[in-house]
């Protein structure tokens, strides 16, 4: 376990005050009552194998992998062989004719019921090449990703990215699986398998939506104005979760970003510290596979913890960012999972967040050599600080700045 002494931010009295007159009670919002803990080893195979080599890593990525599947977010289907894209509309003149917009239409089957990701890309007019992409699950409201720009929204500033030279592309994730329990009977998750024949490591919702995000991937590799190979996964809380999980199964991801994503997705579960597994899965209890509710209340019990989650995308880029208000999600917690995550970068040959590496103050981002962090001031939220942030990694991570 790193040593959290190593962090220069604490949460302040204040956003302490706030989260403890919160709806929930009996959860832990102070640093010194997190309990002792001691994370499982990243680097050793379940029979206590050690992992030295980058050949050994391949193998205990997919065993970790298969951990995830099978005890945390179900195992998802192949995608559908009559799948199909329609492009709806598409406006060479959007943003005042700094953008050329699409709008998508990924049918995931060919019946009539099959469901209908609605997809919007705006890409930028002014570039020589195809330009690299960042897609949002969005997780919010549709007026979110509004296709006219009528209405705008820092949770995706989709302006602003094209300034930078990147398509801003976005889905709504009830368009693949609603956000409720109903007995997994709608969405995806009834087209492609009939209640009755789940098992109790069935795909949930958020690996609906993950695989959601992985046909778009699928669409973007056929469209010669997107550069597949230099694309970011991102979310928020949720929808930052999907992100998380989306760009570890997915090696097509060159970026996978986490914002705010907090319990089972960035945040160590072993810390006891904001959101608890009791507290997640009885109140979302479609988001995971059923095999996930044998640790409510028993978060020492996992197979794992979340730095294993992080660890997969090595050694791909990976940015998770965090808010100093959102106690609930336990930036630290985040904080903690990248940097014991780290070891996966460098036996892979790349240095990650660098050696000794303290968890940041306010708003002052951590970029290393595929690894990135922040926690910026205010509440849980995706905000354009964030998203600027993000894309100054991509512009990093794909050497942008000396393209230009």
């Amino acid at each position: 376990m790193s040593d959290p002494s190593q962090a220069t931010w604490t949460a302040t009295k204040e956003a302490i005050a706030k989260a403890e007159s919160g709806h929930w009670k009996n959860i832990n919002y102070v640093e010194e009552r997190v309990p002792p803990y001691t994370l499982p080893e990243l680097m050793r195979f379940q029979d206590g194998t050690p992992v030295k080599t980058p050949e050994q890593w391949t193998r205990r990525r997919q065993e970790i992998l298969e951990l995830f599947q099978d005890q945390l977010f179900g195992f998802a289907p192949e995608p559908p062989k009559d799948m199909r894209f329609e492009a709806v509309d598409i406006d060479a003149n959007a943003m005042d004719g700094n953008a050329t917009r699409k709008l998508i239409d990924i049918h995931l089957g060919k019946s009539p019921d099959a469901p209908v990701i609605h997809l919007v890309i705006f890409i930028p007019n002014k570039r020589t090449k195809p330009a690299p992409a960042f897609l949002l699950i969005c997780n919010r409201d549709k007026n979110n990703i509004d296709p006219t720009r009528a209405i705008k929204s820092d949770f995706w500033p989709a302006e602003q990215l094209v300034k930078r030279g990147y398509a801003a592309a976005a889905f709504f994730n009830g368009d693949v699986a609603p956000d409720k329990y109903d007995g997994f009977t709608t969405g995806i998750h009834a087209y492609l398998q009939k209640p009755e024949e789940r098992k109790p490591n069935s795909w949930g919702t958020i690996a609906a939506w993950a695989w959601g995000a992985s046909r778009v991937m699928d669409y973007f590799e056929t469209d010669p104005d997107i550069d597949h190979k230099k694309c970011a996964v991102t979310g928020h809380s949720r929808g930052g979760k999907t992100s998380l999980w989306c760009g570890a199964l997915d090696q097509r991801w060159a970026l996978t970003i986490s914002n705010c994503s907090g319990c089972s997705g960035a945040a160590l579960a072993r810390r006891h510290f904001g959101e608890s597994l009791s507290v997640i899965q009885n109140a979302f209890k479609h988001w995971f596979c059923q095999n996930y509710r044998a640790y409510i209340d028993k978060e020492d019990d996992l197979p794992f913890d979340q730095h294993w989650l992080v660890a997969l995308v090595a050694p791909r880029a990976v940015y998770v960012s965090s808010a100093d208000e959102d106690l609930w999600a336990d930036p630290r917690g985040e904080w903690l999972a990248l940097l014991n995550a780290a070891p996966a970068w460098k036996l892979l040959g790349r240095t990650g967040l660098g050696e000794g590496t303290a968890m940041p103050p306010l708003n002052k981002p951590i970029q290393g050599d595929g690894m990135a962090y922040h926690i910026r001031t205010g509440e849980h939220n995706y905000k354009v600080f964030d998203w600027m942030a993000h894309a100054d990694f991509a512009d990093a991570e794909y050497n942008r700045n000396q393209d230009a």
